[in-house]
């Protein structure tokens, strides 16, 4: 069966690379999605557009000017002047569909018309210009603004809110507050001793205990002192730092398709839950108890990890049942890229978390929690940022105007069917894919060839993301479409039958 798609192409005797000129390809039985219907977006461009390859001439000549800054991790410069909707422009002109995101981080696209207004809008160009220490000093309209922007979109069962400016910062400090909140517990008050006051100062027990988290392996929750020490996704985050010694727990490797392996899921699960109620148990007669409980709701970083809804759930009454604070951390699956606007709502609790920390796609940082971890002693200069909450407040105003989180259920059902299928034409390359909403994964056959094709797929004008060993992330904005995913499955298609 041939499919057509439409797009711009421009073809060099010697590359595929894309560029401006209109041509319609016929595709074989190999390419698994219909036709791209035409944009639905006005401010979105019609699909991608490649001059070079990527890094090109421009890129590499700014490359070279950087030697007195450390560019290692940079992929290529931007052009974001030209870059709109779901498509990033780089400075050699190269327009590419962005299913990656500022790993995870722009909830509307770019240059969205709404944010655009609001900027221009000259009675917002105080909020611009100024930033205070919103600890001391916030200007006079910032409780309105915080309770219009994210006490709206609040999580079950809580009404306050810290602001920070990244999503480590927020995850340190919230496990500050969780610290704080079980020493308070203990002591069964607020009034530390004249003990825990001079002993503090020279950090000695118990002015600073020897409390700890309990996090899980392949999890991600900063690169900060207290969050590195509860990140376990990758060597390189933590090679030569010291750590503390807290407790990490196995996180489930579910076996996919799900329904194929529920037995031995749940097996897998049950033995995961065990082993956090052991350690709980060994760091307390260790002299360390654990305070807190910090789980992200899917392990992004560490591999777009799952675990069932039952699992989160017992897994909260283990926290319970033992005294432990339990933290949500929603850094990056917050704001709406799994259907819902929190992961954590598809467990369907009333009390699902103490504290939620969210950052990325709520375009500043912080964490919601529950009135008895009130954080009196959390500060910084900062403490956040009221341009963003102003962004926010118009973020989710287009979320709910223009129904985002039914398209992202609705485009996240195509991608994944998409990844079904290819995994199914191409079992040498592909396998595990899994996801919720836009939230999607896939894993590939090893490292090297992951990382090989996250690069052909850039050449071609789609930007992806790897994550784990050797898995490649999904991660587009809220405004991705169908078409979108269509576009994306032709040419991803394409890449995968050149390395099968």
């Amino acid at each position: 069966m041939l499919f057509l798609l439409r797009f711009h192409v421009h073809v060099k005797r010697t590359t595929n690379h894309i560029c401006s000129k209109t041509k319609t390809l016929l595709f074989r039985s190999r390419y698994i999605s219909k036709a791209a219907a035409k944009a639905q977006l006005d401010y979105d461009y019609d699909g991608p557009l490649m001059k070079t390859t990527v890094p090109g001439p421009r890129s590499q000549f700014i490359f070279m000017k950087q030697k007195n800054k450390n560019v290692g991790a940079v992929n290529f410069f931007c052009n974001y002047d030209d870059s709109r909707g779901n498509y990033l422009v780089d400075v050699d002109g190269n327009r590419m569909l962005d299913l990656y995101t500022q790993i995870s981080s722009i909830p509307i696209g770019y240059n969205h018309p709404a944010l655009l207004k609001l900027m221009a809008n000259p009675n917002n160009l105080s909020t611009f210009v100024n930033r205070p220490a919103l600890g001391i000093l916030p200007p006079e309209n910032f409780p309105d603004k915080i309770t219009e922007s994210l006490i709206s979109v609040a999580p079950s069962g809580m009404t306050r809110v810290q602001t920070m400016a990244c999503g480590s910062c927020s995850n340190e400090n919230a496990f500050k507050s969780m610290f704080i909140w079980y020493r308070n517990k203990e002591r069964g008050h607020n009034s530390p001793s004249e003990e825990d006051l001079s002993t503090c100062m020279i950090n000695q027990a118990p002015g600073c205990p020897d409390l700890s988290i309990l996090s899980f392996m392949g999890g991600f929750h900063g690169r900060t002192m207290g969050c590195l020490a509860t990140t376990h996704s990758k060597i390189i985050h933590k090679l030569d730092v010291p750590s503390f010694d807290w407790p990490i727990a196995p996180f489930p490797r579910l076996q996919y398709p799900l329904e194929e392996f529920t037995r031995e899921n749940a097996q897998e699960e049950a033995r995961c839950l065990e082993e956090v109620e052991d350690l709980i148990v060994k760091w307390r007669q260790k002299g360390r108890p654990v305070a807190g409980i910090v789980i992200e709701p899917i392990q992004a970083e560490g591999g777009d990890n799952h675990a069932s809804p039952d699992f989160f759930r017992k897994l909260r009454g283990i926290a319970r049942k033992h005294g432990c604070a339990f933290h949500a951390d929603e850094v990056q699956t917050g704001g709406g890229s799994t259907g819902k606007f929190w992961a954590h709502e598809h467990w369907g609790m009333e009390d699902p978390a103490d504290i939620v920390s969210f950052s990325k796609k709520l375009l500043s940082g912080g964490y919601f929690y529950r009135d008895e971890l009130q954080p009196y002693r959390i500060f910084n200069t900062w403490m956040g940022d009221p341009s963003k909450n102003l962004f926010l407040a118009e973020v989710l105003n287009v979320i709910r105007r223009e129904n985002l989180l039914e398209e992202v259920a609705r485009s996240g059902k195509a991608l994944l069917d998409g990844l079904y299928d290819l995994q199914a034409q191409f079992p040498g390359l592909l396998s595990r894919a899994r996801g919720q909403g836009t939230f999607c994964a896939v894993d590939v056959c090893d490292a090297a060839t992951r990382d090989r094709i996250l690069l052909q797929t850039r050449d071609k004008g789609v930007i992806l993301g790897g994550c784990g060993e050797s898995s490649i992330r999904f991660r587009p904005a809220l405004i991705f479409r169908d078409y979108h995913v269509h576009l994306f499955l032709n040419i991803f298609s394409d890449v995968l039958a050149h390395n099968k």
